[in-house]
This record gives C-alpha cells, structure tokens and sequence, in this order.
C-alpha cells in the first residue's frame, strides 16, 4: 500500500511541476505579428510554431507564402516533433461565395515524445488565447486526422 500511495505522489508531483513549467511558457512577440499579418493582410498561407524549452517561449519556426497549398503545410510538420500552426483556408460555399476559415492546428504525433506532447497540451490553452481570431480548432496526433477532406468539412 505504501509503494502505491508514493507511486501516486510522484505522478501527480512531476505533474505539477510540469504544468507550472508549461504554463510559464511566454509567447514571442513575432508570434503575435506574424498572426495579424495573417489575418488582416493575408500576407501568409500558415505559420508554424514551436517552443523553445530552454527559452520557455513559443515562437514562429516557419511561415508559408499565400501561394503554398495545404500539401506544403503538412509537409512543413516534422512526423515526430509536436508544433501548433495556424492555417488560413479558403473555400467556396455552396451558393458560390468566396470564404476563409483560420484553423488553429495542435499537431501532437504518436511517434513525439511524452514529456513533449505534455509541454504543448498544458501551454495550448495560453498561447491560442494570445491569438485573437481562431476559428476552427483541430486537433491531430497523425496526418489523417488533418486531412484536406477534414479541413473542408470543419470549414463549413
């Protein structure tokens, strides 16, 4: 019983210490910029971002022209590293109007290690909250949980 009862101690007290870490996580003033950029002048397609542990920050890793496709995004991921990303997809409704959607992206791969999938579950609520105009948000442990076909029905 005494095994189980430190057992239990030690999960919920590296728990914590790990959320209070996360949650310190400051947020790169580029960040913010290049978001605007995105959605006011739709002068990028998408950005990725990632934190940087030893800097405790979140910060852009990558920022796509307005001519890459939705391929050039998802290739831009790394198959083993969590990231958030935002994407601005354009649609056409069904009575022909011209629209876009801003989806916000936590890629956590199944492959990417515990304590990162941690770091970026416990910071997500706090970063996406210094991003004002999030539309859609998606979540996506493997690339077809992201896929083209569930961004056109999450758009809609």
């Amino acid at each position: 019983m005494k095994e189980w009862s430190f057992l239990l101690f030690v999960c919920v007290w590296s728990s914590l210490l790990l959320a209070n870490a996360a949650s310190g996580m400051a947020v790169h003033d580029e960040c913010k910029l290049r978001f605007l950029e995105l959605k006011a002048k739709r002068t990028h397609r998408f950005i990725i971002f990632k934190i940087e542990e030893k800097q405790k920050q979140v910060v852009v890793e990558k920022v796509g022209e307005p001519t890459q496709s939705y391929d050039d995004f998802t290739a831009s991921l790394p198959a083993d590293e969590c990231r958030y990303a935002v994407y601005d997809f354009d649609f056409v409704t069904a009575e022909n109007c011209q629209k876009s959607r801003i989806f916000f992206i936590a890629w956590s791969p199944d492959t990417s290690r515990i304590r990162n999938k941690m770091i970026y579950a416990s910071s997500k609520d706090r970063f996406k909250r210094e991003l004002d105009g999030i539309q859609v948000e998606l979540q996506a442990t493997d690339p077809t949980e992201m896929g083209l076909d569930v961004i056109k029905s999450r758009a809609n």
